[in-house]
């Protein structure tokens, strides 16, 4: 077995445990949400979103992952390695976005220490 094919196979695995994150992520915070729904909890849609943002960001951070490593080890032309750095650009710019809906600050910023 050739090694681009290893690492080919290494990236889609990748990309499956990415998208396996996000479809379990949807299925455990929608039954997650829907229990809440039925024991009349409150905050159930704030609690739905986070939990549906970060599996979300977790599945992204994997088909980043998987893009990278057969980006540059299967075929690191100039013009695959501008559309991976396109690709991982508005992974980035969701990621973002999805950390400051989630926790309502960006990444860097430091969290408040409780009680302030």
């Amino acid at each position: 077995m050739e090694f681009q094919h290893v690492v080919d196979l290494a990236g889609n695995g990748i990309d499956a445990v990415g998208v396996a994150t996000i479809v379990v992520g949807v299925l455990a915070a929608t039954l997650s949400a829907a229990r809440g729904l039925a024991q009349r909890q409150v905050d159930v849609y704030d609690a739905y979103r986070r939990r549906l943002g970060r599996s979300i960001l977790l599945g992204l951070e994997f088909l980043v992952a998987g893009d990278i490593i057969r980006t540059v080890a299967v075929s690191p032309t100039f013009t695959n390695v501008g559309v991976l750095a396109l690709i991982v650009a508005i992974r980035t710019f969701l990621s973002f976005s999805l950390e400051l809906e989630i926790t309502g600050r960006w990444p860097w910023q430091k969290s408040q220490p409780s009680g302030k």
